[in-house]
């Protein structure tokens, strides 16, 4: 069950989990303005096809400016991408706390929470990187949010205050005001939580079904969204086992399964997904890869474009598991893990092309980028991390 709420004004331990003494101080440069990206061809928000990267290309880096050694802004770089190499251009100031990102499927407007007490989503005009405005989540501690495929609404999740919220987005890119909010009551919290925690908020393939993973409640939440109001219905619940932790779920390209990390079980899990009523069924838990005497936390899942490989970061372990996806993607099976090179990777993401792989590790204060082997599903590191003060997202575009 779910509710419109509020918040209490509760502060939360995430920003905190990554932080430790590595932390990288990088000293921010104005940048110039410089042109918004290619409009997205069909199908790839925000992308451009692979035979069309004639140079350098964006890559921006979210971080905390509210911690010791964090960052002053979002970060601006470019990478290379046959090499892999990132470059540095300066930091975009005037957006606090901007942990993760996201872009309008147009390519146009770049988004980022500002994960606060009184959490907001800012929207950023690429072209000449104007602050579009700031709009409140009403909750805490905003930690995702992503874009529906129509380009119309923006969805966040509140992790602190375990709700999930939805911004219609106008014809420039800019944020209205938030057109639904809705708070999770049931169930009730899983073992060691003291209340609900969304920590993801995107939508489901075909594009009917929105889908909210709160790690607080074990719980995966379907809703159905009213493209006309911007308003939320719940659908359907899937439950983990007690105290599984869910944290993001991601989805192959078939669109009847996807991929669910849970943060504090250390595991992943392989879903059934039925598109024309957004039902998951969850399956049986296995194995990150995750070895040894360390207390490891799985934070983001990716699959390539062709569904034939998955990859995790693991925080903790800090490595990158690999899986083999089989059976159209009923299976997946784990080929081992390769070291990400930083400390606490707290999110992954592939390029446009999905020939490099960027890692954004918290506590190292560096992105890591890896060149992705498209026929075995190898890595391998494309050379010396980038420093970038608590890194915690890496946006190539």
């Amino acid at each position: 069950m779910s509710t419109r709420a509020g918040t209490d004004g509760r502060w939360s331990r995430r920003k905190f989990i990554g932080m430790g003494a590595g932390a990288v101080a990088v000293v921010a440069v104005p940048a110039p303005a410089a042109p918004a990206p290619d409009p997205a061809p069909s199908g790839a928000p925000g992308r451009r096809p692979a035979d069309r990267e004639d140079g350098p290309r964006p890559l921006y880096v979210g971080t905390y400016t509210s911690v010791p050694g964090g960052g002053t802004g979002i970060g601006l770089a470019s990478y290379d991408p046959e090499s892999g190499l990132i470059t540095g251009s300066g930091t975009l100031t005037g957006v606090p706390d901007p942990s993760y990102l996201a872009v309008h499927p147009d390519g146009r407007t770049l988004y980022a929470v500002d994960e606060r007490p009184d959490g907001g989503v800012t929207a950023v005009r690429l072209a000449d990187r104007r602050v579009l405005g700031t709009r409140s989540t009403g909750g805490a501690g905003p930690c995702h949010l992503s874009v529906h495929p129509s380009g119309r609404w923006l969805l966040s999740a509140n992790y602190t205050s375990g709700s999930v919220a939805v911004h219609p987005i106008d014809g420039s890119g800019a944020l209205g005001e938030r057109s639904d909010l809705v708070t999770h009551t049931s169930p009730q919290p899983g073992p060691g939580q003291e209340g609900p925690h969304a920590h993801q908020f995107r939508t489901g393939p075909g594009g009917r079904h929105l889908l909210a993973v709160d790690l607080g409640t074990d719980t995966v939440y379907t809703y159905r969204l009213d493209t006309a109001k911007g308003t939320l219905s719940e659908v359907s619940q899937a439950h983990t086992r007690p105290g599984a932790g869910p944290r993001h779920l991601t989805f192959h390209p078939g669109g009847r399964h996807a991929y669910l990390a849970n943060e504090v079980d250390d595991t992943v899990v392989v879903c059934a997904y039925d598109p024309a009523t957004g039902r998951l069924t969850i399956g049986e838990p296995q194995s990150t890869g995750a070895t040894g005497d360390v207390t490891n936390y799985p934070a983001q899942l990716l699959v390539t474009a062709d569904g034939r490989y998955a990859f995790l970061a693991n925080r903790g372990h800090n490595s990158l598991a690999r899986y083999a996806v089989e059976a159209d993607g009923a299976r997946l099976r784990l080929l081992g893990t390769v070291p990400v090179g930083g400390d606490f990777p707290r999110q992954i993401a592939l390029s446009p092309d999905g020939r490099l792989l960027f890692a954004a590790n918290q506590r190292s204060g560096t992105v890591t980028v890896f060149h992705v082997d498209a026929d075995r599903g190898e890595l391998r590191s494309a050379g010396e991390p980038f420093a970038s003060p608590v890194a915690v997202c890496a946006l190539p575009l």
